[in-house]
């Protein structure tokens, strides 16, 4: 069974408003991070996962995000098989969170 869980945008705002302790982990390129961002969010590409994930804290919950979740699925996965227990994909991602959450931050 994978511990990779999907989780909403809904979730994520309320896991930010009880102050729940977890990573929000961006893997998203530097030119979309510039154009907007999650608040509190760790940025990491993609690219750079394999080779700096024994950065990333094991002893909490990890929300990986991209742009809709297809590539923060892959890094989940990745970090499932390197050993992390406590995944989190965002469904949707961060296009998800503009459309539901603020729809102040801009699409692309």
């Amino acid at each position: 069974m994978s511990a990779i869980q999907p989780l909403s945008v809904h979730t994520l705002q309320q896991w930010q408003q009880e102050q729940r302790r977890f990573i929000l982990l961006d893997v998203r390129e530097d030119d979309e991070v510039a154009f907007c961002r999650l608040p509190g969010s760790l940025h990491l590409p993609m690219h750079l996962v394999p080779l700096r994930h024994n950065e990333l804290p094991d002893d909490q919950a990890i929300v990986v995000y991209c742009h809709h979740g297809i590539r923060s699925l892959q890094v989940a996965r990745f970090l499932e098989h390197a050993g992390f227990d406590e995944l989190y994909n965002l469904s949707g991602g961060i296009d998800a969170w503009s459309q539901l959450i603020d729809p102040e931050l801009p699409r692309y």
